[in-house]
């Protein structure tokens, strides 16, 4: 059989030619704190006619060079110089961010290659693990074998790279079903792809014949977050349970918890899965932060700190870096009284914010750091100017949930809060000359409150991380409770309409409602009535088109919720762009 015009030779030609073809086009990165084995290692790739060699020292740093350029091959020392990040957690948050093309051959260095480690390495797709001292012969052998694999799936990544998904899916179905060579990674690049497109009855078959096959991990993982896609939560939380008690060091499954609990709103939950996650992977960036965040949300502070603080240290300049760490840091060591370490904080997130000019996100964070700076100050003026910008942009029809829980955190630490001298966490008496409320400010947040009740509370998850960011204020949070039952009283109400034969009126009042309030709850709940109940409806596509009006206006998603940062790829899935 030819090969090909780019000279990759066509899928099911073993041997040296195929596994290193193009091989002086490549490019490879090693990855090891050691000088002398990071050289020894790349003269060898270069004897095996690797092209392009690049040596890096620490993992951090190796990072931030992939996430900016593509790479063919990653020889990595899993034995790294430091123990708060390792070559696994550098592969995993690559895979897992889709930083990293699946097409590259990643090689694992390691002075043990424990059978945990292996099985670890497998869930993550290492290419291979090499035993330290090993022999030249050796990596060219785990070289030729890695690349052969790619090439035999290359049909497969060719059919990605042409947006062909179809096309893609079917050859890894049958790939799988005729039990050819790398036929189990095959189903897992499939039902990946099938889980993507939303194909959800297809991608649970996939899994399931997997499963049937061998119960392994990754399927039993991929099968519940088909169900969770699916709307079956309750299935999905039984089946991660179970898999994490059998297998419970898999730290991608406690990823997937943890995202289950938030959405659930078992804040507390999610944390204690989450710190499981960081002790299995204590050098992941995202788990760090996810932790830290909640942990901040569930009122320990001094673990927050340590987390977030060891977040800043990791990863500043990742990508995967959220600038929500810096923000909580700032609000941290507002409520310890800490100006110093405030403005090192308000200082990080004005050098981002001149990076990303653009960034609305970043502006509006340093706008709230000098608020908290003003208010340690005691510069009341400072204070309010900063604080009566923020809530004209959250006034704005773009106000989003994150701005206005960052109104309720900022709020809440108003001296009027809870007493002067509890309010920033500094000791001192309720009468001494800290900043004094201003007239009118208790009306002023007192109507905020409400205006963000009756925008945000949507769901159990929403509602539970705004009565946290309000936990110093009782009045607060006992107007947020009230607006929750109030949305759900009007979505109540407007069911026993359409449930009495009204279905029109149901729907007229939810849009009037929600109109009113921006909930998109409402918003939501009134197309799927007018939808339901369309034949019953004179005018409904007039009521479906202002639905879908509110619906642009008012209903975007939410991204962040108790800083979990929801990404392109699933919590637990398998990177497969090539």
């Amino acid at each position: 059989m030819p090969g090909r015009p780019d000279g990759r030779q066509r899928p099911g030609q073993p041997g040296l030619d195929l596994a290193l073809s193009n091989i002086s086009q490549a490019t490879a990165l090693v990855i090891d704190p050691n000088p002398t084995s990071r050289s020894v290692v790349a003269a060898q790739l270069r004897d095996l006619g690797v092209g392009h060699v690049k040596q890096i020292g620490r993992v951090s740093d190796a990072r931030q060079w992939l996430e900016q350029r593509p790479c063919n091959i990653v020889v990595c020392n899993g034995d790294t110089d430091s123990a708060e990040m390792s070559g696994q957690d550098l592969l995993d948050e690559l895979r897992r961010e889709q930083l990293l093309p699946y097409a590259t051959v990643f090689i694992m260095l390691t002075g043990t290659a424990t059978y945990a480690k292996v099985v670890e390495g497998a869930e993550s797709a290492i290419d291979a693990y090499l035993v330290k001292p090993f022999s030249a012969s050796a990596l060219g052998d785990r070289l030729i074998e890695a690349r052969k694999r790619k090439h035999a799936l290359i049909d497969i990544f060719d059919a990605l790279d042409g947006q062909r998904l179809d096309n893609a899916i079917e050859l890894c179905c049958a790939r799988f079903r005729q039990r050819q060579p790398y036929a189990l990674l095959a189903a897992r690049l499939g039902a990946e792809l099938l889980l993507r497109e939303n194909r959800l009855t297809q991608a649970r078959q996939l899994f399931e014949e997997v499963i049937a096959l061998r119960r392994l991990p990754w399927a039993r993982l991929g099968l519940t977050r088909a169900l969770l896609a699916a709307g079956e939560g309750p299935a999905a939380r039984r089946a991660i349970e179970a898999l994490i008690e059998e297998v419970p060091d898999f730290a991608d499954a406690c990823d997937v918890l943890a995202h289950l609990q938030v959405d659930q709103g078992d804040l507390a939950g999610a944390h204690q899965t989450f710190r499981r996650a960081v002790e299995l992977t204590p050098g992941c960036l995202l788990r760090l932060q996810h932790c830290g965040t909640l942990a901040f949300y569930q009122d320990a502070p001094a673990e927050a700190l340590r987390l977030l603080d060891r977040t800043v240290a990791e990863g500043q300049h990742s990508k995967l870096f959220d600038a929500l760490t810096l923000m909580l840091i700032a609000l941290l060591r507002f409520d310890e009284g800490d100006g110093k370490r405030l403005q090192v904080a308000t200082g990080l997130l004005a050098r981002m914010a001149d990076r990303h000019v653009a960034s609305l996100r970043l502006q509006r964070f340093v706008k709230a750091a000098q608020v908290l700076r003003s208010l340690l100050m005691r510069q009341s003026a400072e204070a309010q100017i900063g604080l009566d910008q923020l809530r004209q942009e959250f006034d704005q029809e773009h106000g989003d949930f994150e701005g206005a829980n960052l109104l309720l955190l900022l709020y809440a630490r108003l001296p009027q809060a809870a007493g002067a001298a509890a309010t920033a966490g500094r000791p001192g008496k309720p009468d001494d000359d800290r900043l004094s409320p201003q007239p009118g400010t208790a009306d002023k947040t007192g109507d905020l409150v409400r205006q963000i009740g009756l925008r945000f509370c949507v769901s159990k998850s929403i509602t539970e991380v705004l009565l946290a960011s309000t936990r110093r204020h009782d009045a607060a949070s006992d107007a947020l409770r009230r607006c929750d039952r109030e949305i759900n009283g009007m979505a109540q109400a407007a069911m026993t309409h359409a449930l009495k034969g009204q279905p029109q009126l149901a729907v007229e009042t939810l849009l009037h409602q929600g109109e009113h309030t921006r909930n998109a709850k409402l918003i939501e709940m009134a197309a799927l009535v007018a939808r339901r109940h369309q034949d019953l409806i004179g005018d409904c596509t007039s009521l479906l088109d202002q639905a879908q009006a509110l619906q642009s206006r008012f209903c975007q998603p939410i991204t962040h919720i108790a800083g979990i940062r929801r990404t392109g790829r699933s919590p637990g899935g398998l990177m497969v762009r090539s």
